[in-house]
């Protein structure tokens, strides 16, 4: 029965991703790529016929999840939904290698924005449109979109969307967990509608102001010409993008409160008042350092802020060379490699919120150096955290950290320079995108060997659960009875 139920939700699950091939179908016939068309129509029929089959079959059976079945339900739909998402790409000819379409793939629904491909200006338009539509689907979480379209599955979906979701602190913002991915999902949609609006008036197409605006949502970073946003060298197009960017590297439930008159509780946030502090002073030092090597403080502000939103939220993006850069700045954006945006946000990496309560600690732990018999806690919004956060963290950073060493050594098995294969490990884990050296943000990862691209896709999918769900599976208790 564990069998048959992990398929049926599965099914479900693929079948909404295959509905979101009306996209790139639309573009298609928009745009006279016909023979694009049956690549994308013949799985997305497929799945849709799967997923009705797998929801009316056994509807009337409560569905009942062990932790360990959520673990790995999650972990395989993941694995799932990036093998379905590279379909497209083999059957239109774009990425013919299985590995390099399923690479993409994973890197397109993990929010990395790594790709294999060195001239997507080459594409059809509603293959790129594809590509930066799986950003947007990944950025918010597959499985909190199916739990919001279906409540009524019987899955439990608080447990699912834990599993799938970022941060040390996964509640609900609404009674019922469905409501809440549904009001995530309503902001995550109106945020894009906004900025494709605003993209569509700086000057781009439709199509491409779309694309971007998925891609920016969802920090990944995918592009639709060859120099990204820079292609268009427009001041307008890379305020637009550095705001948005900016906003989606926010905890989204922080919206909602602003949305239903709760100010105080965005106010008193810990971990969006360090976000801000990070990111406008690490944009003060990165200008400050540019101004001599632009000549000019309005440019180097351009580049620095576009670059400093693109690292710390991962979304991706350059504007710029930044290895070319003075040393002093690139080593304020390599510091942001460590750092990710919030949680509860579409933006990947270590987060905020866990430096915040790792800092507290330490604070702590000199306070009680001073006052031995005295008590301290780590407070975040005004409140005493829960006992075991310190605990929770800690661990996170022992794996966090003890996988880039890991994936740093095995870059370095496969020929790359440890600069190179060090910020790719930090890079792949907290779904960066571009990283240092050889892998830097003019470069792409299509001349990896086939096995590091395939331990660089399970390292994506596992950042993007935040390791323990990808991880969890190496432990032998796990297969224990």
């Amino acid at each position: 029965m564990t069998i048959i139920t992990f398929l049926r939700i599965i099914s479900i699950i693929l079948s909404i991703i295959g509905i979101s091939f009306a996209f790139p179908i639309g573009t298609a016939l928009a745009c006279g790529e016909y023979s694009v068309i049956p690549s994308f129509l013949i799985p997305m029929l497929i799945a849709i016929v799967l997923g009705v089959f797998g929801f009316f079959f056994g509807k009337k059976q409560q569905i009942h999840l062990s932790t360990r079945n959520v673990f790995l339900l999650v972990s395989l739909a993941w694995i799932a939904i990036s093998l379905y998402g590279a379909i497209p790409l083999v059957l239109t000819g774009t990425i013919p290698s299985i590995t390099d379409a399923v690479f993409e793939s994973v890197s397109g629904f993990s929010t990395t924005g790594a790709t294999v491909l060195s001239a997507v200006e080459h594409l059809p338009r509603s293959v790129n449109l594809w590509r930066c539509e799986m950003h947007w689907l990944g950025g918010m979480g597959i499985i909190a979109l199916t739990v919001a379209l279906l409540p009524l599955l019987g899955v439990g979906g608080f447990q699912l969307i834990k599993a799938e979701s970022t941060g040390v602190d996964k509640g609900k913002i609404t009674p019922k967990i469905a409501n809440t991915a549904e009001t995530l999902w309503g902001l995550y949609f109106g945020f894009t509608v906004i900025m494709a609006i605003l993209l569509k008036i700086c000057g781009m197409d439709v199509i491409d102001s779309i694309s971007y605006a998925f891609s920016t949502l969802g920090t990944g970073g995918f592009a639709t010409r060859n120099n990204s946003i820079a292609s268009y060298n427009s001041v307008s197009i890379e305020v637009v993008t550095t705001v948005f960017m900016f906003l989606a590297g926010i905890n989204f439930s922080l919206y909602f409160y602003i949305l239903t008159r709760k100010g105080n509780e965005v106010k008193k946030n810990t971990e969006f008042k360090t976000y801000v502090l990070i990111f406008f002073l690490v944009l003060v030092c990165i200008t400050l350092a540019l101004i001599p090597y632009y000549g000019s403080i309005a440019t180097a502000l351009r580049y620095a802020s576009f670059q400093v939103g693109a690292i710390m939220t991962t979304s991706g993006y350059a504007t710029a060379d930044y290895t070319q850069w003075p040393s002093v700045a690139q080593f304020f954006l390599f510091l942001l490699f460590f750092i990710g945006g919030s949680a509860g946000s579409t933006a990947g990496g270590f987060k905020v919120i866990r430096w915040v309560v790792l800092a507290k600690q330490a604070r702590n732990e000199m306070l009680h150096m001073l006052h031995p018999h005295g008590i301290f806690t780590v407070r975040l919004n005004g409140k005493p955290g829960r006992k075991d956060l310190v605990f929770n963290v800690a661990a996170f950073t022992f794996v966090y950290f003890a996988l880039t060493f890991v994936t740093t050594f095995i870059g370095t098995l496969h020929g790359l320079d440890i600069q190179t294969a060090f910020t790719a490990s930090l890079s792949m884990i907290g779904n960066v995108g571009p990283a240092f050296g050889a892998l830097g943000p003019t470069d792409n990862y299509g001349w990896l060997p086939a096995s590091l691209k395939w331990w660089y896709s399970l390292t994506m999918i596992a950042g993007r659960l935040e390791l323990y769900n990808i991880l969890i599976f190496f432990l032998p208790d796990y297969w224990k009875k």
